[in-house]
């Protein structure tokens, strides 16, 4: 055993120990979920195909070909999905619809999310007569049936394809505001909430710094949920006909104009059927994912 020189130190007993953060942890546990990679993966695929495909494929999204009406999946023509009751390229019109159907889901779940964030962190901040007030609006929103007030949007403005984020925006943030309610009246209390308050920090600086990001977790997995719940009332209003109209589609119009053809032309309902299936099972399966990395408890 030799002595060590005075003043000399053990590198490798003096090295810091680098610790995780909250996020850096539930993504490393994230990644060790073998459903949610996947899910993660099939999911990134599809987006890739419906926002690249349309442009790569010889045929555009109106192009109607009189010689191949409702044709079924060929490699002649590279009508690969077949084509629809007017000779359309289905394979074209699915790519095109999930971009559209996608967009749908991810705008309308991010307008959700800041309304729903902003407006529960507030109401479960400050409590009391203010908590009362903002909470009975969202219950009296809670009242109107989501049908009629779609119709009523659709009858005052008009078929509008911005309409339908605002008509899916508009109710989705209720529930966004309730969770977020809830979770704020678990951290307000908290030390920490105290502590900036002691110091003078703003009520803003409090709810933003301090309050919203102490409930991100629950919102996260949330909007995983919530995109294929947008997606499917989506696809439910245009299979009543008051979704996306001609000449733009969406995989609820598709599975629509499949139904009617259900019988004589199967593939117009199959292959759009299989993209809303498969990103619907991937959203859930991450949903999943982030929840069990998210939840520290389950450590």
């Amino acid at each position: 055993m030799t002595d060590t020189p005075f003043g000399s130190e053990d590198k490798v007993g003096t090295q810091p120990i680098k610790g995780r953060s909250l996020w850096s942890d539930a993504w490393h546990r994230l990644l060790k979920n073998k459903a949610a990679v996947t899910a993660m993966i099939i999911l990134g695929i599809i987006a890739i195909l419906c926002v690249f495909g349309p442009m790569l494929t010889p045929h555009s999204i109106d192009a109607i070909n009189w010689a191949a009406i409702s044709q079924p999946p060929t490699l002649e023509n590279f009508y690969i999905f077949g084509t629809d009751g007017n000779g359309r390229d289905l394979l074209t019109r699915v790519l095109m619809g999930g971009r559209v159907s996608l967009m749908i889901g991810i705008i309308a779940t991010l307008v959700s999310l800041i309304i729903g964030v902003t407006y529960g962190a507030v109401a479960g901040f400050f409590g009391g007569r203010i908590d009362t007030l903002m909470m009975r609006f969202v219950d009296i929103l809670y009242s109107l049936p989501f049908m009629f007030f779609v119709i009523l949007l659709i009858v005052v403005f008009g078929r509008n394809f911005i309409l339908i984020f605002v008509a899916v925006g508009a109710v989705e943030w209720l529930d966004m505001a309730r969770i977020v309610r809830g979770q704020t009246l678990s951290v307000r209390r908290r030390e920490f909430i105290e502590a900036a308050q002691a110091s003078g920090v703003s009520n803003f600086n409090i709810i933003r710094r301090h309050v919203i990001p102490n409930t991100l977790g629950p919102v996260i997995v949330y909007m995983t949920l919530t995109v294929p719940k947008v997606i499917l009332l989506e696809s439910f209003l245009s299979f009543l006909g008051l979704g996306i109209q001609e000449p733009m589609t969406s995989w609820g119009v598709l599975i629509k104009e499949g139904a009617d053809n259900m019988e004589s032309a199967p593939w117009m309902l199959i292959f759009p059927g299989i993209f809303l299936a498969a990103t619907l099972y991937c959203l859930n399966f991450i949903g999943d994912g982030l929840r069990d990395a998210l939840d520290p408890k389950d450590r």
